[in-house]
């Protein structure tokens, strides 16, 4: 555990300062996502930009494409929430566990396409591992900008196996990030539970 420590301590001191702002927009993000907050998506997309460099020094290439995506769906989001705000039906939705079911076995399908890729034309860090949580990620935040509830519970599972990829890539300050997610997404769940129609 001390080990461990003396390594955040040092990464504080040797992590670039992209990183560092960029972690700190994704906490703003997910305070205000959890709040239902438009503004949110301000803070993704900025927060998304600015990882699309940190992932491509770390070689984490899909999660450097992921946070191009991120960006874009951040645009979405924008318009999705600015639009379902003037709509009677704008609160939170669930979907049943079918959706869900398709939706895993397209991240999946998405996943073992991008690793072979990557393992055959990259030098990509853990291809499928990142692969993974680059398409479960994407799918998940697809889940956040339509508002469907159990987006939650995707990000637990995803934030839980990027805590572990982030650790062996050194990157700590993002590692430290996911873990204050971790801690978040509890918020996130009830916060949002409030929002089901009765």
């Amino acid at each position: 555990m001390r080990e461990v420590l003396a390594q955040l301590a040092v990464a504080w001191h040797t992590a670039s300062w992209i990183e560092i702002v960029a972690a700190v927009l994704a906490i703003l993000y997910l305070l205000l996502a959890i709040g239902q907050r438009r503004s949110c998506w301000i803070a993704a997309f900025t927060s998304s930009a600015l990882y699309v460099i940190v992932m491509f020094h770390a070689r984490l290439y899909m999660e450097s494409v992921l946070n191009v995506f991120y960006a874009a769906i951040a645009v979405y989001g924008w318009w999705q929430w600015s639009r379902r705000s003037s709509e009677a039906n704008a609160g939170v939705q669930r979907w049943p566990i079918g959706r869900h079911v398709l939706g895993f076995a397209g991240v999946v399908v998405c996943a073992l396409c991008s690793a072979y890729f990557l393992r055959r034309y990259t030098p990509a860090a853990w291809p499928f591992v990142d692969s993974m949580v680059t398409w479960s990620s994407a799918f998940a935040t697809y889940l956040v900008a339509v508002k469907v509830y159990e987006n939650w519970h995707w990000w637990f599972v995803i934030d839980s196996v990027a805590i572990f990829v982030y650790w062996r890539r050194e990157l700590y300050p993002t590692m430290l990030l996911f873990g204050v997610y971790l801690v978040m997404i509890g918020f996130g769940i009830r916060e949002w539970r409030r929002s089901l129609p009765a």
